[in-house]
């Protein structure tokens, strides 16, 4: 890969050079590679055919779960959140030590290894939010819940420059690998001003079904908003959003 410099930028293929443009510029590649045929037969890629068929479901799992986190995701996530779930994915499914190679699987692999998984990267709930919350997974009752104290925001939110108001979202997924099928719900509070008044208690239920046996997940983050001439617009259209993988109980 070698990048453009010149004036006149480039996209396309010219001979065996293809020109394109990425998130880093304009780029250029030479053409190569192995024929896929030969890929997918010679006994030599076997362990190239194993890594695709793991990647693939790992790519398969990740849009599954944003597909279910999609109401939340809508306002917070970054242009490389993708690619960035899909390896996170990768490491779940190589956790898992009862499927042989090539048909590990996010069932028998580690989910919460997605704990903390941050969907944008421009703004981490981690140096966000910093009043306290108890998160909590109640699988026999089906509830997937976030429990804030009151806290003044001024102090416990550090919120990005022309910040004046703001909401914490927060969502409980419920996520059937297998069957590519999911159940979800979501929580916001009201628009609050961000300065020095306390809020109330924050405590959100998110209910999914009861004694369910699937991965159950918690999102949790916080939506920044500016007032002008008395109406709420979102800050920057959501670039600075937080929003993270809050709990993780992977299933019986």
């Amino acid at each position: 890969m070698a990048r453009q410099k010149g004036i006149i930028k480039l996209k396309g293929t010219i001979g065996d050079i293809t020109f394109y443009k990425t998130q880093d510029g304009h780029l250029a590649r030479e053409k190569g590679g192995i024929d896929a045929s030969r890929i997918a037969s010679d006994p030599a890629f076997q362990r190239t055919r194993e890594n695709g068929s793991e990647f693939g479901r790992a790519g398969k799992a990740g849009k599954l779960l944003r597909t279910a986190l999609r109401p939340l995701l809508l306002n917070s996530a970054d242009g490389r959140m993708v690619s960035r779930l899909t390896q996170a994915m990768v490491k779940v499914i190589q956790a898992d030590l009862v499927s042989d190679r090539g048909l590990r699987n996010v069932i028998d692999g580690e989910a919460e290894l997605l704990f903390g998984f941050e969907f944008n990267i421009r703004g981490k709930l981690g140096t966000s939010l910093f009043a306290p919350f108890v998160a909590t997974i109640d699988r026999v009752a089906g509830e997937i819940s976030v429990d804030i104290a009151s806290f003044i925001p001024a102090n416990m939110i550090a919120a990005p420059s022309g910040t004046t108001h703001f909401k914490i979202i927060s969502g409980g997924a419920e996520v059937d690998f297998e069957a590519e099928t999911f159940v979800v719900a979501t929580s916001e509070t009201a628009i609050l001003p961000w300065d020095a008044t306390p809020t109330a208690v924050i405590n959100q239920v998110n209910a999914v079904t009861a004694a369910s046996t699937k991965p159950l997940f918690l999102a949790l983050g916080v939506e920044f908003y500016q007032q002008i001439n008395g109406t709420m617009y979102p800050l920057k259209n959501g670039a600075f959003n937080p929003l993270s993988v809050a709990k993780v109980d992977s299933g019986v």
